[in-house]
């Protein structure tokens, strides 16, 4: 654990759920939560390297699914897997827990980052979040994709999804009280995302192109005390949108989010639907209300998190669980015993 870790879990140890008034019940599903990520991320990485994407993700939804049930909820997924038909566990609408109080939406990806755990590469981690049931953004049918713009606390209020991209780091660099040279931005290394990759050169601020990840992604963007990136700007998984919203909700950035239909076809359907193309969605929009928990553990190491580590008597794994109301965050260090399991 490093020392930057250490202080965080010292001065979090007095968070305020532990100081409820009396007669005041509390529900923090962040530890139980940890456990799950710990299990899908233990069983992924078993696969790590190997080449097998089905192997990895497998491997991860079935050790997920196996923890949640001893989860003290009652759990709909509402992101997750895919429809029924698609998926044979975590899929959308499926009931997870052990069905006590209290009564959440659960949005989970197993392996936010298969691929880059197939082919051996950093950043992978796996995810769940909890909210209050209804409170999670349920994209329409044939919603895939969204425009994404994360920035933390302190730019939160500055930026713009229709503004150009100049407008926005210039808005973002007064806000943070730098320059536009000394911000970093993230993108997913994709084709569509050319233009904004020109435009963030032109801009004069410095790239960080990434692969796979982009709930890792934002949240590295939102966290004040990350210094690696300062915005995370692209087209990504709406699904992926919903996660991210979770964990920044417990940090206090902003994401702003719009669909963005693939083809022309796409946006065809989407307005017959009558989904609205031009609004805007914000993390209030995406997770309502306040009591939001998160977690996350690493599968490969990354910036975010460490990988799983294997030793003679058994494992390591670094997690992070959040908390909306209070604003914890806690980074958790685990060593799973063989011999004990």
């Amino acid at each position: 654990m490093t020392n930057e870790e250490h202080k965080t879990n010292n001065t979090q140890a007095r968070a305020p759920e532990q100081f409820a008034p009396a007669g005041t019940k509390e529900r923090n599903l962040g530890l139980e939560l940890v456990r799950v990520t710990e299990a899908a991320a233990y069983a992924a990485s078993r696969f790590m390297g190997r080449g097998d994407k089905i192997a990895v993700d497998g491997a991860a939804v079935d050790a997920m699914r196996t923890a949640l049930d001893g989860v003290d909820m009652h759990g709909v997924v509402v992101i997750g897997e895919g429809e029924k038909d698609e998926a044979p566990m975590l899929y959308i609408g499926e009931e997870v827990g052990n069905g006590l109080p209290p009564d959440v939406d659960v949005a989970v990806d197993p392996v936010d980052g298969t691929r880059l755990t197939a082919q051996g590469l950093p950043g992978a981690i796996a995810v769940v979040a909890t909210a209050d049931r209804g409170s999670m953004f349920r994209a329409p049918a044939g919603v895939y994709y969204m425009e994404k713009l994360a920035v933390s606390r302190a730019a939160a209020k500055v930026i713009d999804l229709d503004a150009p991209i100049a407008e926005n780091l210039e808005r973002i660099a007064r806000a943070r009280s730098t320059r536009v040279p000394d911000l970093t931005v993230t993108v997913l290394d994709r084709p569509r995302h050319d233009d904004i990759i020109k435009e963030v050169r032109a801009a004069g601020a410095r790239i960080q192109l990434i692969t796979d990840g982009d709930v890792s992604a934002a949240i590295h963007a939102a966290m004040e005390d990350y210094l690696e990136t300062d915005v995370y700007i692209g087209i990504g998984g709406a699904p992926e949108a919903v996660l991210a919203a979770a964990a920044l909700k417990c940090v206090g950035g902003q994401i702003l989010c719009r669909v963005w239909p693939r083809t022309d076809l796409e946006r065809e359907k989407l307005q017959a639907d009558g989904v609205d193309l031009r609004r805007i969605y914000t993390v209030d929009d995406l997770v309502t209300g306040n009591n939001v928990s998160f977690a996350a553990t690493g599968i490969t190491s990354g910036d975010l998190l460490r990988g799983v580590r294997f030793g003679a008597t058994g494992a390591r794994t670094h997690s992070v669980m959040m908390r909306a109301r209070s604003g914890t965050i806690r980074y958790i260090e685990a060593v799973h015993n063989w011999k004990k399991q």
